[in-house]
């Protein structure tokens, strides 16, 4: 409609603000501080070059190409694409006048920059609060299901490769989801500059952090149980069902919070506390100066558990807070 009014072409505009939409505020502005620029260079080889050679294959190669290394030179990477494709797309409408073709495309990819940062700042303002509490969510469950796999591991002594292989992939498919939402928050946060938050989405925002950065330190020590050697731990068979009694409790209440029982949970981490104090002092013993000092699959898995638990507990804690 600008461009309209203005007797302009649309179909710069409309191809520029639409590369140009970002997923904040700003990264809008800042990259269109540096899309104008970069238009301008692309927009002056195109002119210069059709004015040599005319509507020519020489002409797209080198408006295009002078196009990208300038804009590489001058560091002006984030407008290299809406650039080139400015110079390239100009070639085939210029034929004359072409110091009033340069300023009208540089105005018409200029309307087009502005009107999408325009668009990311008062009329679809993002908002990705809802994304980042399904994906905390998501992610929780997902670790708690992870833990019932290692407690079934335990029980059985399992070491078929099918299901190390499956348990590896899960771990992956878990880390891609939490830099997903830590990309969100990232981009929450910036959002936050320019459009102000109450006290309660401040304090909301403050809590999906502190449960992100909860659940990747969960998933580092799930990370340190799978490659824990589990058919080697010296258990007996009562020692082993208590543990995976164990793990699966702390699972099940990740996969579903409103479980949570926290003096029942506190009570949990004292008798594995116990259990880790008096293995732990019992392998010293056993060692002597000449043997190496080291870590017994047992140890490990007790520490990791103990640290899960810890970390739980502050993420559940946090919810319980806010309902």
């Amino acid at each position: 409609m600008i461009c309209q009014w203005l007797e302009w072409p649309a179909v710069f505009a409309v191809i520029t603000a639409i590369v140009t939409i970002e997923p904040t505020v700003n990264d809008s502005i800042k990259k269109g501080i540096i899309r104008l620029p970069a238009s301008a260079i692309g927009s002056a080889y195109a002119v210069f070059f059709i004015s040599i050679f005319g509507n020519s294959a020489i002409t797209y190669t080198a408006a295009a190409m002078f196009t990208i290394i300038t804009c590489f030179k001058l560091k002006l990477h984030a407008g290299l694409l809406v650039a080139t494709l400015t110079s390239v797309a100009m070639i085939e409408v210029i034929h004359d006048q072409y110091l009033i073709a340069f300023f009208i495309r540089l105005g018409t990819t200029s309307i087009g920059i502005i009107t999408s940062t325009l668009v990311n700042m008062f009329v679809l303002p993002p908002n990705y609060s809802k994304r980042i509490l399904t994906n905390i969510d998501a992610a929780l469950q997902t670790t708690g299901e992870e833990l019932k796999v290692i407690a079934k591991d335990l029980l059985f002594e399992t070491t078929d490769c099918m299901d190390k292989v499956q348990t590896q992939e899960t771990f992956s498919a878990l880390k891609m989801k939490l830099d997903t939402t830590d990309r969100l928050l990232r981009f929450q946060q910036a959002e936050a500059k320019f459009h102000r938050l109450t006290t309660l989405r401040k304090t909301e925002l403050q809590d999906e952090l502190d449960k992100l950065k909860a659940l990747r330190l969960i998933h580092y020590h799930i990370g340190n149980l799978i490659n824990t050697p589990l058919q080697t731990v010296s258990w007996s068979k009562n020692q082993r069902d208590q543990m995976v009694k164990t793990i699966q409790s702390v699972a099940d209440t990740m996969i579903n919070p409103d479980h949570f029982r926290e003096l029942y949970h506190q009570k949990q981490v004292k008798t594995l506390m116990k259990q880790f104090l008096t293995y732990n002092r019992e392998t010293s013993a056993l060692q002597n100066e000449e043997q190496p000092t080291f870590f017994d699959p047992e140890i490990i898995i007790l520490y990791e558990l103990l640290s899960i638990y810890h970390l739980v507990e502050e993420i559940l804690a946090t919810e319980k807070k806010e309902n």
